[in-house]
């Protein structure tokens, strides 16, 4: 055998068992858990690591309409009811309690399912017919009021979760208990990378000025989970250094950084090519991601060639990194290089009692960036592949939280809520589905979490239901056992 057992029986381990074994009947049995993996069998009985860039076989399994997404994730829960359904009952009724026939069993937070009086507030702003379309958008989102033409406006999303980290991790990942991939590792996992020099999946995040809300930002909204770790999201930060480690230590040149991954990368690989295991070969994909990041991240983040005209449309804060502004302007130079998936997390939008103040500040910071990256990709011909998706965890009650007399904030709320998507093939101009008169019951076209996470799959060219990983004895799916396509946000 090219792999003996050693000599010593008290220093026979497993590793040396398995290893030897791949020339047995044991190596039928370790092929197929290899091919599980993603790891084909050579012909002469070592491991050679399947293709990592590119798509699972037989995927895409229909021609996708989206090559990419970029997710701005709004953190908190922006209000449906004061942003995106409007509901002049809510203003007929002010101060009065939304009736117990409306309210119904409806799952409510800790901070408000005790409450005895459920005061019906307004929006706090007028809402406006905007673009040929008409839709009826707030005055507080003028710029995204201005591309009503261009998106798909869900007015009848709902969700179970009830608090913001269960609602995050429930569409990031398709479940409320973190451990499972996001999104933009089923992605990679499934198409594959469009980049050479750039990660599948990078993270950005921001908060509002204030740091009003306080929400956390956990790893795991962006975990490969049980997938292969090269399909974890890569988190670009604020500041000089984006990926932390990535640049050389001082007296190091590139070509000497060069060579030590080359050689590195032999001993992973005989390495790998003895024990058979495939986080070997992700190891050797990482270094070699990284050597090449240090080359283009630079570039990605280098403004002096945007026009003027650019710069002016993503707002004042289009230079200022950490910014949800200079973060969407990232985001859009990413999907032209290839990135696969985008996702843009900025909190603040939890108003539980300074939403008379502090909604307008959200809506400041994300309005005219939002906007911009839609026009931009537009103007550039990258919107019909590209898919923008703009959504939190949840909505806010169409109640008013704290004094029942005059309240100041609104709490969660999953029953109702909205979101928006444009490009990548979804329906333009388009509102699809409502609520009843006060925005608390979907009244037309339900959309579950599941569901807007099997549409967008299907977008990309994926049967949700097909994008399975075998996992502690199961098939595992970003939809869980759920979810159907919904057609009507499809053009």
């Amino acid at each position: 055998m090219d792999s003996p057992l050693p000599h010593d029986p008290m220093s026979l381990t497993r590793r040396h068992f398995l290893r030897s074994s791949l020339h047995g009947i044991g190596g039928v049995a370790l092929a197929s858990l290899f091919l599980r993996d993603g790891v084909a069998l050579a012909g002469d009985g070592g491991v050679t690591a399947g293709a990592l860039p590119g798509a699972l076989p037989g995927l895409p399994h229909f021609p996708a309409k989206a090559k990419r997404i970029i997710c701005l994730w709004q953190g908190g829960g922006p209000s449906h009811v004061d942003l995106f359904d409007p509901k002049p009952e809510l203003a007929r009724a002010a101060g009065t309690d939304i009736p117990a026939s409306v309210r119904g069993d409806t799952r409510l937070s800790t901070m408000s399912s005790g409450y005895g009086r459920w005061p019906a507030l307004p929006a706090i702003k007028p809402f406006r017919p905007c673009g040929a379309s008409g839709t009826e958008i707030s005055e507080l989102l003028p710029h995204i009021g201005g591309i009503a033409d261009d998106i798909c406006l869900v007015r009848s999303m709902h969700t179970e979760a009830v608090n913001h980290s269960p609602g995050v991790t429930f569409f990031m990942t398709g479940s409320q208990q973190p451990g499972r991939p996001a999104m933009g590792s089923w992605l990679a996992y499934g198409l594959g990378n469009g980049c050479d020099d750039l990660p599948s999946f990078v993270v950005m995040t921001s908060s509002d000025r204030e740091k009003s809300c306080g929400q956390l930002f956990y790893e795991h909204y962006w975990s490969n989970g049980f997938l292969p770790g090269k399909h974890q999201g890569v988190r670009f930060r604020a500041g000089a250094e984006p990926v932390p480690y990535l640049a050389d230590p001082s007296g190091v040149s590139r070509g000497s950084r060069e060579a030590l991954l080359e050689d590195l990368a032999q001993l992973n690989r005989a390495r790998g090519g003895a024990l058979g295991d495939p986080a070997v070969e992700t190891r050797i994909a990482q270094y070699e991601m990284a050597f090449r990041m240090q080359a283009s991240v630079p570039g990605l983040l280098d403004f002096s060639n945007e026009p003027a005209s650019v710069l002016e449309m993503y707002g004042p804060d289009a230079q200022v990194p950490g910014t949800f502004a200079n973060n969407c302007l990232i985001a859009r130079r990413l999907a032209e290089r290839g990135v696969r998936f985008v996702q843009l997390m900025h909190s603040g939008w939890d108003q539980h009692g300074n939403l008379h103040s502090h909604l307008a500040v959200q809506c400041r910071d994300t309005d005219q960036p939002s906007a911009a990256l839609v026009r931009d990709l537009k103007q550039r011909g990258l919107l019909d592949d590209t898919l923008v998706l703009w959504l939190g965890e949840f909505g806010r009650t169409p109640f008013g939280q704290g004094d029942s007399n005059a309240p100041t904030g609104r709490d969660h709320f999953g029953r109702a809520y909205s979101m928006w998507m444009a490009g990548g093939g979804a329906r333009a101009g388009h509102v699809h589905g409502a609520t009843d008169d006060f925005g608390w019951n979907i009244a037309r076209d339900p959309v579950h979490v599941h569901d807007l996470q099997a549409t967008v799959l299907r977008l990309c060219g994926i049967d949700h239901e097909r994008l399975t990983y075998r996992y502690q004895g199961r098939q595992y799916r970003l939809t869980d056992v759920h979810g159907a396509v919904v057609d009507g946000l499809i053009a």
